[in-house]
């Protein structure tokens, strides 16, 4: 299954990567974010790649920087937009995965309940021998949404985002697993 054999690239830290994205994708993230290329919003795959470049790229290409978050309102809407009209539904599931990950990254609590709810939904759908993969990332949209529960947002960015962090969250900064 692709989402084996690809994992550590979609969801490793590495700096090469990074720097690769940067060189290769860097200018079309830009153009992008400038609003060039809208077209690709008339269909669910040019969407999904709207999603990509503004939801996950921007995380590569820009890491530990304000930027890396500064396109998440952007993937949104694209994103809504899809899953509103059932157009996310014409995508693979793993390709559903990344539509649904900008709900996952955003710091609003409707939007955590219905990404798990979403990625849930997933979980149940055939072919079997890839239930264990999708559990995976329902679990992790669960996660996702219990750090926004509890805290109204995610205090790993806080350092990134020049935020002040609560005593609570510089405790739960400290727990194993405490960021993405």
């Amino acid at each position: 299954m692709t989402a084996q054999t690809r994992r550590k690239l979609w969801w490793g830290k590495d700096a090469a990567v990074d720097a690769g994205m940067r060189t290769r994708f860097g200018a079309l993230v830009d153009a992008v974010a400038a609003g060039r290329h809208q077209d690709w919003a008339e269909t669910p795959r040019g969407r999904l790649a709207l999603i990509l470049l503004f939801n996950q790229f921007t995380r590569n290409i820009h890491r530990d920087t304000p930027q890396a978050f500064a396109c998440d309102a952007q993937a949104l809407q694209p994103a809504q937009k899809m899953i509103d009209t059932h157009a996310d539904r014409k995508l693979r599931r793993i390709e559903r995965v990344f539509c649904y990950l900008p709900l996952e990254h955003a710091e609003s609590m409707e939007l955590q309940d219905r990404c798990v709810e979403l990625f849930s939904a997933l979980v149940t759908e055939k072919p079997e021998q890839e239930r264990d993969t999708f559990t995976g990332y329902a679990d992790y949209a669960a996660r996702h949404r219990d750090i926004i529960a509890r805290f109204g947002r995610f205090p790993h960015r806080n350092r990134i985002l020049g935020r002040a962090s609560t005593p609570e969250e510089l405790e739960f900064l400290q727990q194993p697993g405490s960021s993405f």
